[in-house]
């Protein structure tokens, strides 16, 4: 998306104006103009002159904010220039002008008002030359009023040049209404000039009540008022976006032919190698080289908490360096850090329109010209009533400066830009305003199980010694195992020494293996400081275990099926084996010659926040659904533990987006994942949240980025785009509100019931108040707790299906069950599940290491010849197919 900076621009009317000026244009595919920042997004083929042109022709004017094409080095060394550029247009300059606008009509009319109400009304002294002298009132009056328009001549030159153009604005309606007051009376002092000449004293003083300057002045300065405070809250409505690029670090220290050196970041290209000091924020992103520290990340994640790095830990420009020296190479820079990628994602977003402003923006297209026609039929009408001219213009006068386009047009943008902000500072990036009104819809989440509601990273959460082994044993287990820990004999009632022999044992024969839950083990062994020995004869046996010399003794390390091949299982391990299988662990088992050592579990374990998280969105009303590659027994498991309502287990990474789809009829879908196998699901899905993607933001496929790796900002993203949807909706409701029953009551419709009609100067003030208003609540997102469930409400029912179940009329299909020797873990599960399902005939395969089994779903007929095959080409064995 190109970005183009719009002046001119008064209200909604303006930028509904731009936008289907430039949308017509050859070329453009998408354009977005938001009223909030001055600024337009435009996507599509079409030049940057043709753009310009257009906004040009429309009556305004445009400059694009940056280059659309530049190489690595030119973002590198322009991005600074570009961050103040960016800083530089968000910086609040129309406030000022306004206050001194301000002040300048306020000197002027404080005088108007003394000679025309002060005098009239309350019969306030005046200088002798004044008394009985109401021509020379009548011109100090107009002259008064005269210097007041002309200090705030932008409202007519802006008005009316929206008038020629055929896009009158509300500056037109500002500008149409204080020049009728004004004209009308220049009109009533001429009349009373020729009044005098003839004498006609009374007539005199009934034209000195038919002048209208003070209003014409009034209208100026009250809408004045309203803009200035305006722009003074729709400038606290970028702060979170100015706070983020304050954060930019202007200079670095590299380190060049062996000197440190410090130069603008600018200056800092891919690979150069940088020293941080403790106290020293990070300049670019990059990875340490040398040196441990720890790094307060809450810039990006709003996690207040600092994070410990050591060497191969990526860091981020913009965070800061604690406590100790470190040495990086810098990995990106420019617009490519983590920081540049956000303050765009937060700028973008802010560009992009919500789709429920589409109500306010048809609207705002018609609502100028509607007005003046408004205002123009009750002029008429009230003369056609018998009133007096005068009476007649001050309703249409006030029926042109009640009215707010400008209410309409900011209701949406500025709760977006709030809401944005907000979300960035708790590390929540919505991409598109359309996705933070979307998430707050969401009745259905579907969450990975890995890396999402689990760590992702094995570990290692039981170790149960065989007891007659150690016992009966313990010594010689010693002597075997002496130098795996350097433990001496000990007693044989050490169970607790017995757990770090056992894991001396598996540490020792799993160090040569890759296997994910090897490292599992050595990680483990390396927390409990267990020194690791030296094995020989080391073999691995795909799909069922490793075998290796330690000390002279066959060790034997695997499942249940490759372990009790070799020595005798007990009932009891065979019992814990099961236990931990229910609770979706995997139980390796290790052998030393015909003895059996114990059992280590391994499992992914769940992450603290997870059952918090799926709890409060439950209470949310959103069915919460677990989506797992695992079989069926360890999906539950984990399933439980999460408090999920529903658990598809046996989904490859291919296979979520289909899942996806079956969702979407149920509900509108949000799927959160680690975005990256995720994608296609993501994508699929009504709204995709990418979990724990703080080292790289722009994940194409996701619709909102959780800069943490935690689910509880899942819910917190859900509670956010509700209360900015609230926020809009209440802004909304007003500005509709306020011209529904503010555009009649200045039309004088109640006048001849209740006898009420509105000087204009009140329907000017209750003008300029209108937008202040709606600026104001979109402010109070800023005190939203989004972390916050006390006030969590239900969504509305989903009445669409609410089951997951199948049609019970769907046909049913032949299954055959085959079982399998070698699967030892959830990985061999998905190798053979993935080769059994890339079979035409078959539909689904619902695969278990720990029964040795697969039951094949198929939805017309295969061979058992062919099954077999297929299976064993995996280096797997099937005994049997039932």
């Amino acid at each position: 998306m190109k970005q183009y900076t719009v002046t001119g621009m008064s209200c909604a009317a303006c930028s509904a104006r731009v936008e289907k000026a430039v949308s017509k244009v050859d070329g453009v595919t998408s354009c977005s103009v938001s009223l909030l920042t001055n600024s337009m997004g435009v996507e599509g083929s079409a030049t940057d002159a043709q753009i310009v042109e257009a906004v040009e022709q429309a009556g305004y004017g445009a400059s694009p904010k940056g280059t659309a094409t530049e190489s690595e080095n030119d973002k590198a060394n322009n991005s600074l220039e570009q961050l103040k550029a960016a800083q530089d247009a968000l910086v609040d300059r129309e406030t000022p002008k306004l206050r001194n606008r301000l002040i300048a009509s306020l000197i002027f009319l404080v005088v108007l008002m003394y000679f025309s109400m002060g005098h009239m009304m309350w019969g306030w002294p005046l200088p002798k030359f004044f008394n009985g002298n109401h021509v020379a009132m009548g011109l100090l009056q107009l002259l008064l009023t005269v210097a007041v328009m002309v200090i705030n001549q932008k409202f007519f030159i802006s008005g009316f040049k929206g008038l020629i153009h055929g896009a009158p604005n509300m500056d037109t309606l500002v500008a149409l209404g204080s020049a009728a007051s004004f004209g009308y009376s220049v009109y009533a002092l001429f009349a009373m000039t020729a009044a005098q000449v003839n004498g006609d004293m009374d007539a005199v003083m009934s034209y000195m009540h038919e002048f209208y300057f003070e209003s014409a002045a009034m209208i100026l300065a009250l809408i004045t008022v309203g803009k200035m405070l305006e722009a003074h809250s729709k400038g606290k409505t970028t702060d979170a976006l100015k706070s983020l690029m304050q954060l930019a670090p202007k200079t670095a220290t590299v380190v060049r032919d062996g000197v440190e050196q410090e130069i603008s970041v600018d200056a800092v290209k891919k690979g150069d190698i940088f020293v941080v000091r403790p106290g020293e924020n990070i300049p670019v992103d990059g990875e340490i080289i040398d040196g441990t520290t720890a790094v307060n990340e809450s810039a990006l994640t709003g996690e207040s908490i600092p994070v410990d790095k050591q060497p191969k830990d990526a860091v981020s420009a913009a965070t800061v360096n604690q406590s100790g020296f470190i040495k990086c190479r810098a990995t990106r820079v420019g617009e490519d850090t983590t920081l540049s990628q956000i303050i765009q994602m937060v700028s973008d977003a802010a560009a992009t329109k919500a789709p429920i402003a589409k109500i306010a923006d048809r609207v705002s297209g018609v609502f100028v010209p509607a007005v003046i026609t408004i205002a123009i039929i009750t002029i008429i009408a009230w003369l056609i009533a018998g009133e007096t001219v005068g009476f007649a213009l001050a309703r249409g006068i006030s029926v042109l400066v009640i009215s707010c386009p400008c209410a309409l047009g900011l209701a949406t943008p500025v709760a977006i830009m709030v809401g944005n902000g907000k979300g960035a500072k708790s590390g929540i990036l919505f991409k598109t305003a359309a996705s933070l009104e979307a998430t707050g819809r969401t009745q259905i989440v579907a969450l990975d199980k890995t890396g999402t509601i689990t760590s992702g990273e094995p570990k290692v959460t039981d170790i149960v010694p065989d007891e007659t082994f150690f016992e009966e044993i313990g010594k010689h287990a010693g002597e075997c195992h002496r130098k795996a820990d350097d433990l001496t004999p000990y007693s044989s009632t050490d169970k607790a020494l017995w757990s770090r022999k056992l894991l001396a044992i598996a540490a020792s024969v799993e160090a040569k293996s890759e296997h994910p839950l090897a490292k599992a083990i050595m990680e483990r062994a390396k927390t409990d400081e267990i020194a690791v020995a030296e094995v020989t004869d080391f073999s691995a046996v795909v799909g069922n275990g490793l075998t290796a010399i330690l000390a002279g003794k066959m060790i034997k390390a695997g499942n249940l099926a490759f372990v009790s091949k070799f020595v005798k299982v007990s009932d009891d391990m065979r019992t814990k084996a099961v236990e931990f299988s229910k609770e979706g662990k995997t139980p390796l088992f290790f052998a030393a010659d015909d003895r059996l050592c114990g059992i280590i579990a391994v499992a992914d374990t769940i992450k603290e926040d997870s059952p918090e998280a799926v709890r409060q969105l439950k209470n949310m009303g959103i069915r919460v659904v677990m989506l797992t590659g695992d079989n069926e027994q360890t999906a539950n498991a984990i399933g439980k533990q999460a408090g999920v309502d529903e658990v598809i287990a046996g989904v490859l990474p291919d296979g979520k987006e289909a899942v996806i789809r079956k969702l979407k009829k149920q509900g509108r879908v949000a799927m959160v994942g680690d975005g990256i196998n995720d994608a296609p699901a993501l994508t699929r899905a009504d709204m995709g949240i990418a979990i724990g993607a703080g080292s790289d933001v722009a994940i194409d496929a996701a619709d909102v980025v959780l800069m943490k790796s935690r689910l509880i900002d899942v819910p917190a993203a859900v509670r956010l785009s509700r209360a900015t949807l609230t926020n809009i909706h209440e802004n909304l409701f007003w500005a509709f509100f306020y011209n529904v029953i503010g555009i009649p009551l200045a039309a004088g419709l109640w006048y001849p019931l209740l006898g009420w009609k509105l000087n204009p100067m009140f329907g000017a003030a209750a003008m300029s108040l209108s937008s202040f208003c709606v600026v104001t609540n979109a402010l109070r997102l800023n005190l939203c707790r989004v972390y916050d469930p006390k006030h969590d409400r239900k969504a509305t029912p989903d009445r669409k299906n609410k089951t997951n179940k199948p049609n019970e009329s769907e046909e049913k299909s032949m299954t055959k069950t085959m079982n399998i020797e070698g699967m030892m873990c959830g990985h061999c599960e998905a190798r053979v599940k993935k080769a059994l399902e890339a079979l035409d005939a078959v539909s689904e395969a619902a695969v278990s290491h720990e029964s040795g089994t697969a039951v094949v779903t198929l939805s017309s007929d295969i061979s058992d010849e062919k099954l077999k095959e297929t299976v064993e080409a995996e280096d797997y064995k099937v005994t049997s197919i039932q």
